[in-house]
């Protein structure tokens, strides 16, 4: 039997300055007026959509992600969340996180997001080099990102995250490591670090850049992660680091097989429908124009699709291999309704691979399947 898992909220907004030749999100370049009013209310006309499948259940987490969220005020994100309050239960301490970007942000606004009931803040730093910045398209510079960051903490934002990318193009050791060191002398309760990837349908995809090798890529994530764990952050996620305290828990809700609620333009969610026996993914229309024109007959869905036990096999090992913690089959069945004996063999697979270590009843990932994630989560992919 399907056991319900927690139940966050995630909301998109789909528009930004510039599109940044690497990224591969669903994200517009603005070209004229913002559509502030309308855009929030197609956001809770679709929320009014899912309501009958999630009555009763509390809200842990809400991220609003993007695109830029911070290209809109701090009006139009109270009421926003005035909306949210109003039709879902929030646990009385939702961690509420809104991105933002510090070449998007006016500094003074961010003690009216936290008025607004936003607790978190993820900053898209990625790094402090102004050469670098140039080459990934920001809109930002180095001096802008510190401003920034100062301007957070000064509005009382203790628990705030920073995006750092590694293994950029021309990207030495030394210049990664010192993107860690002056995040920390600014005091981060968090710290995204990510390997920059070449995705398909990017400008960096048509003209690829030069990237640091295997090798070298492999020597800043090992340099950057011990700095990272003498300041006394803890990996829990492949890119996560946290303070003591301070781990993601919205994030940490996708990488458990969670459950989720995906607004907005693009949104993707997973919901579970135990007295149905179900799975289902949803995604909403894309590009901000036919979702906004939704408005009219509330056709904000552009796909629902039920999960079949192979997907949810691969799902649910997709994103719990991330984590450090341990897991047990035990959770694995009450996520997704599968036997734990239709996934045994994979797992003994992993183990004679030396992907996985196991102590009783609970696996972890070894130290060689941290190395070689993507061949362990190869070993999940639907069979046939």
């Amino acid at each position: 039997m399907l056991q319900l898992p927690p139940l966050s909220l995630y909301i998109h907004f789909p528009w930004c300055v510039a599109k940044c030749p690497y990224c591969d999100f669903n994200s517009h370049a603005l070209n004229g007026e913002l559509p502030e009013d309308r855009y929030i209310d197609a956001l809770l006309a679709d929320l009014e959509l899912e309501l009958p499948r999630v009555w009763g259940r509390p809200v842990h987490s809400i991220f609003l992600g993007g695109g830029t969220p911070s290209l809109f005020p701090a009006a139009a994100m109270d009421r926003l969340l005035s909306g949210v309050r109003a039709r879902l239960t929030l646990a009385p301490d939702a961690e509420i996180t809104m991105e933002a970007n510090p070449g998007t942000i006016e500094h003074d606004r961010f003690e009216d997001y936290r008025s607004a009931g936003i607790n978190r803040i993820s900053l898209g730093i990625q790094t402090f080099s102004d050469r670098h910045l140039k080459t990934l398209g920001r809109i930002h510079g180095g001096d802008e990102a510190r401003r920034a960051i100062a301007a957070v903490r000064a509005a009382g934002f203790d628990n705030f995250n920073l995006d750092l990318m590694w293994a950029l193009p021309d990207q030495s050791l030394d210049e990664a490591v010192n993107d860690v060191e002056q995040a920390l002398a600014y005091a981060p309760a968090h710290l995204s670090h990510y390997h920059l990837t070449i995705e398909p349908n990017t400008v960096f995809a048509a003209r690829p850049p030069t990237l640091p090798d295997e090798e070298a890529a492999w020597d800043m994530q090992e340099a950057c992660g011990q700095r990272l764990a003498e300041a006394g952050f803890d990996q829990y996620e492949v890119s996560a680091w946290a303070r003591p305290g301070a781990i993601s828990r919205h994030n940490l809700n996708y990488w458990r097989f969670g459950d989720y609620l995906g607004i907005g333009a693009g949104a993707h969610g997973k919901i579970t429908l135990p007295a149905e026996d179900r799975i289902v993914r949803t995604r909403r229309k894309s590009h901000p124009r036919p979702y906004l024109k939704a408005l009219e007959d509330a056709s904000f869905m552009a796909e629902e699709k039920t999960l079949s036990a192979e997907d949810r096999i691969f799902e649910y090992f997709l994103n719990r291999l991330r984590l450090g913690e341990p897991f047990d089959v035990g959770e694995f069945s009450a996520l997704t309704g599968i036997a734990a004996s239709q996934v045994t063999p994979r797992l003994d697979r992993a183990l004679a691979l030396g992907l996985l270590e196991r102590s009783g009843e609970r696996y972890s990932v070894s130290a060689r399947g941290n190395r070689y994630l993507n061949d362990l989560q190869v070993l999940f992919l639907p069979e046939g």
